[in-house]
């Protein structure tokens, strides 16, 4: 017969209670931080420095620039075009003449090779749209 034994029971009791009791301390801890009242500090200010006003700068007056006026362009000569000659005029070429009697050669015809049959491939097996996975769960 198995026999209770209550030291058995309490040790793993007891060491779940305290991780729990110090798990719930630092949360407590920092709620209370977060509650807790800061003093303000003051920050030191610095005092407002102003600048005195610039002088205002005055610029001398330039004299504006009179521009004398520009000689007209002289007038340069036309330039005389050379005469070029026609274009020279080039002898006719005499056109040939086939002579009529003449007949072309006919071809000899292409030899007729047998016709092949087709060859026949393997036919390649389609895939299933879904792949079945293995599921761990009991359905």
């Amino acid at each position: 017969m198995a026999s209770f034994s209550l030291p058995s029971v309490m040790l793993p009791l007891l060491l779940i209670t305290l991780s729990s009791m110090s798990y719930n301390i630092d949360l407590v801890d920092a709620r209370h931080l977060l509650e807790a009242a800061v003093p303000e500090i003051l920050k030191p200010g610095l005092p407002k420095f102003e600048l005195p006003p610039l002088p205002k700068l005055e610029l001398p007056q330039i004299p504006k620039l009179e521009l004398p006026e520009l000689p007209e362009k002289p007038k340069v000569p036309e330039i005389l075009k050379p005469e070029l000659p026609k274009n020279p005029e080039l002898p006719e070429i005499p056109k040939l003449e086939v002579p009529k009697g003449l007949e072309v050669p006919e071809l000899p015809s292409f030899p007729h090779l047998p016709e092949l049959p087709k060859p026949t491939f393997p036919a390649i097996p389609s895939l299933p749209k879904a792949i079945p996975t293995h599921s761990t769960s009991n359905p």
